[in-house]
């Protein structure tokens, strides 16, 4: 068996156990002691042979070509996401091991980012790759306490029973962002942010322990969010993440209604204490 980290193995597991042999086109016979595939059945499926798959899992080895990871991706039935995120850890397999990382100084926000933010007439805030919250207007803590500065996106929906509540299927909202989550991160799980956070939600959320370990990839995109908000009522919220150029990876992330909706009247009623009201169109002060 290898050393050390295994992400490769580890992905690869993980999702031949979440496929099962109807969807793979293979007649169960018999009892079967193993959840998904079993490792020749993915490798007859792939075109590669039982001992060279079996030893992808283990870690034995490390430098697996494109067509195999593509052919492991059909077999496995993963989207583009999750392929592209398999594709990035068997190009780290080719890459010499980095030495230990130790955990970088702390993430500070571009000035002008930041003057935007705060002078945005929308819900804002800029989070980076571990989804820390860096900045955040009122706007953006009017909506929830817990979009402020210092804050963490992951840890919030996990372990505070308010955020929890925000969501009216939370479970949903979960699963959506722990797979978020290993997409941001990428192939970086060994980073000390990363350690920090798996390892507290792992041992505060069997929820958290049971998705993560399901190693699903998900692109941070624009989504709509329906939110049930205790002083406003229900909210559908448009979610744009733009890309802060210059960073390591930090997102602005901007909530805004459609024009004339009731979330545009809710929230002119909601966010008023904050600052200027929102209401999906432009007006001149």
């Amino acid at each position: 068996m290898a050393e050390g980290p295994n992400p490769l193995g580890e992905y690869v597991r993980a999702r031949r156990e979440l496929v099962t042999p109807e969807q793979a086109g293979i007649r169960a016979v018999g009892v079967r002691r193993v959840p998904g595939l079993r490792r020749e059945e993915v490798a007859l499926l792939a075109g590669i042979s039982a001992d060279y798959y079996l030893r992808l899992e283990q870690g034995r080895d490390r430098n697996p070509s494109v067509q195999v990871l593509t052919s492991l991706a059909r077999v496995l039935r993963l989207d583009d996401d999750a392929t592209a995120y398999l594709l990035r850890l068997g190009a780290d397999g080719h890459r010499p091991r980095p030495r230990p990382r130790h955990r970088p100084p702390e993430e500070t926000v571009p000035q002008s980012t930041a003057q935007l933010v705060a002078t945005l007439r929308l819900p804002a805030l800029v989070e980076n790759r571990f989804f820390d919250v860096l900045a955040a207007n009122a706007l953006a803590t009017a909506l929830s306490p817990r979009l402020a500065v210092g804050g963490n996106r992951l840890r919030d929906l996990f372990l505070d029973p308010a955020e929890q509540a925000l969501h009216p299927d939370w479970e949903s909202a979960a699963r959506g962002m722990v797979a978020g989550f290993r997409e941001s991160v990428g192939t970086d799980t060994d980073d000390p942010r990363a350690i920090e956070l798996v390892t507290e939600l792992s041992l505060a959320s069997p929820l958290f322990r049971r998705l993560w370990a399901r190693h699903d990839v998900e692109a941070c995109e624009g989504a709509t969010k329906h939110l049930r908000h205790p002083g406003a009522g229900p909210l559908q919220l448009n979610r744009e993440r733009l890309a802060i150029g210059g960073t390591a990876g930090q997102v602005l992330v901007v909530y805004h209604p459609d024009p004339d909706s009731d979330t545009a009247a809710r929230l002119t009623r909601l966010l008023a204490p904050a600052g200027p009201v929102l209401d999906g169109s432009t007006r001149g002060e």
